[in-house]
């Protein structure tokens, strides 16, 4: 055996050693104990040049503190450190970038997931499950606890919700670094195998979990954020000095957790996406399996509870799948020729440009809004004039320019026009303070473009 990996053994029989509490110790000492680990481990991973990541069973001790924890002290610095190891090990990297890049996976390191295995291996020791670490199941319930959590009046204040709103950040944020990973190499090759084989794909695939009712959950936690509750009300607070760092930490960490939602959600859109692409190619086989589509789940939540429209538009705020829900969701409603000779005049693939084409005249306007109130349709096309915007903003690369039809200028005249079209056929109908920000934004847009325009 080398003297690197005696000195590595021994390090972790050391360092291990801070966690084991047998003997008369108080509570306090076993807090510093678990302190003093935490500090052990960061200085020998993350503190110095050594790339050495940490053993099997020091990330494990970590995790399990961040499960079971009843500090707020210790939960919080061990979520931090996990994440830091996340970003400095991931488990999956891109390797020989410049010459023939590839995907290496350690197969062999520590992970929070337990996914498409029956037990882990754990080094030098074989098959062996914990239950420290959670398959797809205990992540579905990990959701459905948050969201219970999130759909309530409010809570007692607590260290459990806490803990669950971070393990859950910290999960993504694994799942994102996979995703990603693959995702680039994707975008060269068009391998279908890279996703099948990431570690979102084989949760979402999973037999263990009720896909439908996952993403529902996901979607009532989105939803929760966009109420506009004052996030301090939804814990009762005391004002014992416990209580006050609490909730200081819990109102900062349910902000971060809705926007470790959104972009959970997006992971999965994205991932619809490859696969329907793979499936275009017959890349996919029986293997792969079928479930429901995120964006079919989302239409048809929003189609059969209309009054989560606007809220969940309100909080969900990705440009890309935004306009897509929006075009989706407006497709049924948009003016469809019966002439077969005009079906050249409806776009394969709806259009920002298309949808408000149908809005052009007040007769339009009028036949599309016996389908469905004006009121929405106003919330409806303002976000997506919205969608339109940041797209622009963002200088997206992918396929959402396409999706807008025509130059900003022309939507944002075009939009303007729908929405005093709008009232032209519902003169009670009241303006949204959103919908006349979009419709002041619209007309600067298209006057600073016309100006744009005429000087060159």
């Amino acid at each position: 055996m080398d003297n690197s990996k005696v000195r590595s053994q021994g390090f972790e029989e050391n360092t291990m050693a801070l966690l084991d509490s047998s003997g008369i110790k108080d509570s306090r000492d076993i807090h510093d104990d678990r302190i003093a680990f935490l500090e052990a481990v960061r200085s020998i991973s993350l503190d110095c040049d050594s790339n050495r990541p940490p053993s099997w069973n020091m990330y494990n001790a970590t995790f399990k503190m961040l499960r079971d924890s009843k500090s707020l002290e210790l939960v919080i610095a061990s979520f931090q450190l996990l994440t830091e190891l996340n970003q400095k090990f991931p488990r999956t990297c891109l390797v020989n970038e410049a010459e023939s890049p590839d995907i290496l996976v350690n197969n062999e390191a520590w992970s929070p997931l337990i996914l498409g295995t029956e037990g882990i291996h754990v080094e030098g020791q074989g098959s062996k499950i914990t239950t420290d670490l959670l398959d797809p199941a205990a992540f579905a319930n990990l959701v459905d606890g948050n969201a219970e959590d999130f759909n309530r009046t409010g809570f007692e204040l607590g260290i459990e919700p806490l803990q669950n709103m971070l393990l859950f950040q910290y999960l993504v944020e694994v799942l994102e670094a996979d995703f990603i990973t693959r995702q680039i190499l994707y975008k060269e090759s068009l391998n279908w195998i890279l996703f099948r084989e990431s570690m979102l794909n084989m949760l979402l695939g999973s037999r263990k979990i009720h896909y439908k009712n996952l993403f529902k959950n996901c979607m009532a936690i989105i939803l929760r954020r966009s109420h506009h509750q004052i996030l301090k009300e939804d814990c009762k607070m005391s004002t014992d000095e416990f209580n006050v760092p609490l909730a200081t930490a819990l109102t900062e960490v349910k902000r971060r957790m809705y926007i470790a939602m959104k972009k959970f959600l997006t992971l999965i859109m994205d991932l619809d996406l490859v696969r329907r692409q793979a499936d275009s190619r017959g890349a996919t086989s029986r293997i792969d399996g079928t479930r429901s589509s995120a964006l079919e789940i989302i239409l048809d939540e929003l189609t059969y509870n209309i009054h989560d429209l606007s809220p969940f538009l309100m909080a969900f705020s990705e440009p890309k799948w935004k306009l897509e829900v929006i075009l989706q969701y407006l497709s049924k409603y948009c003016m469809k020729s019966s002439v077969r000779t005009r079906r050249a005049n409806i776009p394969n693939e709806i259009t920002v440009d298309y949808v408000l084409s149908n809005f052009s005249t007040t007769v339009n306007a009028k036949t599309i809004a016996k389908k469905i109130s004006s009121g929405i349709f106003q919330i409806l096309l303002a976000h997506l004039f919205q969608a339109c915007l940041s797209i622009q903003e963002d200088n997206c690369t992918d396929n959402s320019p396409k999706k807008m039809g025509s130059a900003l200028a022309e939507i944002s005249m075009k939009f303007v026009s729908a929405i005093q079209n709008l009232r032209k056929i519902d003169e009670g109908l009241e303006i949204m303070p959103f919908v006349k920000e979009a419709l002041f934004t619209a007309r600067l847009v298209a006057v600073r473009i016309e100006n744009d325009a005429m000087q060159i």
